[in-house]
């Protein structure tokens, strides 16, 4: 019997969707109708597969809040319709996109699969036409009618990985993506295998979206000999409200009385700030030295092992959805999607 699972493709832009011009030698990006003559295969496929772009397409650089709440809105208008969604995405931002639509899309249940490529697939070798088929099949994958994958990934060579728990760690090779702090959700060779016990259970309510995003958020990478008025200015922004403190090791950072006064202002002026490791496998232990122990009496939270890019988007939706300070910070140090282990 065939599978009659529909699935909506949403092309962003980015390096997958670029063509290589004979004559000059540059990328320019193409549209969707363009890109399927490069996916023959699409054909083959026993399962109906509509397609929606941005207009205009997009460098994933250019990604924002904005057009989150864009593709939030695209997927939720679609979500009865479809059985599951590939976003076509440029690599460079792709774990913030893939961090940000797992904390706005609450309720969950179908398969919203993020992918891209290093090489445009106008190019022989392009590491996006196996990126994009498998895609496909991931997102219509079912068990007894129900999606197998039940929750925002990233698939890039081989590899199914949980979308909050990513970070692009490399722009030359193919597999461009780790995750470092979770196992993958599926490797992929001559067959696909699912690691069911690592994949987020479908909860079967309703979905909802939290569309109401605040960028008033900043990351700041502590480094060896940065000064006082540097970090000032950068706590002192206008209309700041949260910060993504990254921080040495299990969560360390500078005992300078200086220093540690800063933080005291700021959180005295109702700034969130988050303790985040800069190291990208283990977790923030707050208390494990002295140097983090003063971090955690004086009242910064602890990030335990998200990514950058899981708590700073956490904060953007946490920010624009929670009703008191206080609901924010619980927020931000609970489990929310599986982008912190517990």
């Amino acid at each position: 019997m065939k599978n009659q699972a529909s699935i909506l493709i949403i092309y962003t832009g980015g390096t997958i969707g670029m063509f290589k011009d004979p004559k000059t030698g540059a990328l320019r990006p193409v549209d969707f109708d363009e890109l399927q003559h490069f996916i023959p295969n699409l054909e083959l496929f026993n399962f109906n597969i509509d397609s929606y772009s941005f207009d205009p397409i997009i460098d994933s650089a250019n990604m924002s809040p904005v057009l989150w709440v864009k593709l939030a809105e695209v997927i939720e208008k679609n979500y009865e319709l479809y059985d599951g969604f590939v976003i076509l995405h440029g690599s460079d931002t792709m774990s913030y996109t893939a961090s940000a639509l797992s904390f706005m899309l609450e309720n969950l249940n179908k398969p919203v699969i993020l992918t891209g490529s290093q090489l445009p697939l106008g190019m022989i070798r392009t590491d996006g036409r196996e990126n994009f088929i498998t895609s496909l099949e991931i997102a219509a994958a079912k068990i007894d009618d129900t999606p197998i994958v039940p929750e925002v990934a990233i698939y890039f060579e081989d590899i199914l990985y949980r979308g909050n728990r990513t970070y692009k760690f490399n722009a030359e090779n193919f597999d461009a993506f780790k995750s470092i702090n979770y196992p993958a959700l599926a490797e992929v060779g001559v067959r696909i295998r699912y690691f069911k016990s690592k994949i987020r259970r479908p909860n079967f309510k309703k979905l909802k979206v939290h569309k109401n995003l605040d960028a008033s958020v900043a990351i700041i990478r502590l480094f060896p000999g940065i000064s006082q008025s540097v970090l000032h200015s950068m706590f002192n922004a206008e209309g700041l409200k949260a910060v993504v403190l990254e921080t040495y090791g299990a969560g360390n950072a500078s005992t300078e009385e200086w220093f540690v006064e800063e933080l005291k202002q700021a959180i005295l002026k109702g700034i969130i700030i988050i303790n985040i490791s800069q190291c990208r496998g283990g977790a923030v232990e707050m208390g494990k030295y002295e140097t983090s122990s003063i971090l955690k009496q004086i009242g910064l939270l602890d990030g335990k092992d998200m990514t950058t890019e899981a708590a700073i988007t956490k904060f953007m939706v946490a920010l624009g959805t929670c009703h008191s300070q206080e609901d924010i910070i619980e927020r931000m140090q609970t489990d929310w999607r599986g982008e912190i282990t517990v």
